[in-house]
């Protein structure tokens, strides 16, 4: 039951991951951006979901690459033509030249428009999310078991993978994730409390929430430029899914978030890789330790 559950988990993260390098693309912009609408060649986002879902290139992109290989693999086939030897020629006798010479141009090449003529870079990160997503839902559904909270874990997941890779990549926490986020776990944890067998209680998640949220809140008015305010957005979320397995997993989830940013940053400090004043994401050390309280908290239960 636990193999074929985690087995399941397993494949759940890794198809969902595979969707994240696409949008965490698209949500790594500046604060007065919503999102980008196309990708790094030009081409707009169409298709499944608006062209939020989808591959680490997009269609038009993936559709030159293909072509690109097909056209190598074709010349690579062609053997080339054996050359014959060159005729001798007498000093007296002048040589003229067959036409003029080749200077490598050819009719068409740098079209106008042609936004695939070069090879364009998929969405980066295009392995780590993916391994991230994976590794973190197979560890939830052997930590979990067959509880229904496991069901709100793995939901959760892929989004908490997405944050992190955002704020990593330009240090920001979007709105449009972080509230939505919170409010979901608040509702799918209030439904798996109705549920029998569940290991955890919803007020609890709640009060949970609130104390993460609140103690943010402080860090941030005290010292606004070490703590943002989309990590306070983000504890309301964390505290929720940290408070359903009580109040030691609050404190240990949270806490976990702050050595291993400690960790990383002094780690930053010993390389000269950055100062003491460095800002670095505090999001996805957040996200690690709320997932290393969740894992606590599951096993346990």
């Amino acid at each position: 039951m636990y193999v074929m559950l985690t087995g399941v988990a397993a494949l759940w993260g890794a198809a969902t991951g595979l969707l994240v390098p696409r949008a965490a693309y698209r949500f790594s912009v500046e604060p007065e951006d919503a999102w980008r609408d196309t990708c790094p060649a030009g081409h707009p986002f169409s298709g499944v979901a608006r062209g939020w879902l989808g591959s680490t290139r997009c269609a038009a992109c993936a559709a030159g690459a293909a072509a690109r290989t097909t056209a190598q693999t074709k010349t690579a086939a062609v053997p080339a033509p054996t050359a014959e030897p060159a005729k001798p020629v007498e000093p007296d006798e002048p040589v003229e030249p067959d036409g003029p010479a080749d200077t490598g141009t050819r009719e068409g090449d740098g079209r106008e428009g042609d936004a695939c003529a070069e090879p364009v870079a998929r969405y980066a990160p295009a392995v780590l999310a993916p391994v991230a997503t994976t590794l973190g839902c197979t560890a939830l559904a052997a930590a979990t078991g067959p509880r229904p909270e496991l069901a709100i874990w793995l939901l959760l997941a892929p989004v908490a993978v997405l944050l992190a890779t955002i704020d990593r990549r330009v240090h920001r926490l979007p709105d449009r994730l972080t509230l939505p986020l919170a409010g979901a776990a608040v509702v799918l944890l209030g439904g798996a409390a109705l549920l029998p067998e569940h290991a955890g209680s919803w007020l609890s998640a709640l009060l949970g929430g609130l104390a993460l949220g609140a103690f943010y809140l402080l860090l941030f008015l005290i010292n606004p430029n070490g703590m943002g305010f989309g990590d306070v957005k983000l504890a309301l979320s964390l505290g929720v899914a940290l408070g359903w397995y009580g109040w030691a997993i609050v404190f240990a989830g949270g806490f976990a978030g702050f050595v291993l940013g400690a960790v990383y940053g002094l780690g930053l400090v010993i390389l000269r890789r950055a100062g003491r004043r460095t800002g670095i994401p505090f999001g996805p050390f957040m996200i690690a330790g709320a997932l290393l309280g969740i894992l606590f908290g599951g096993l346990a239960a």
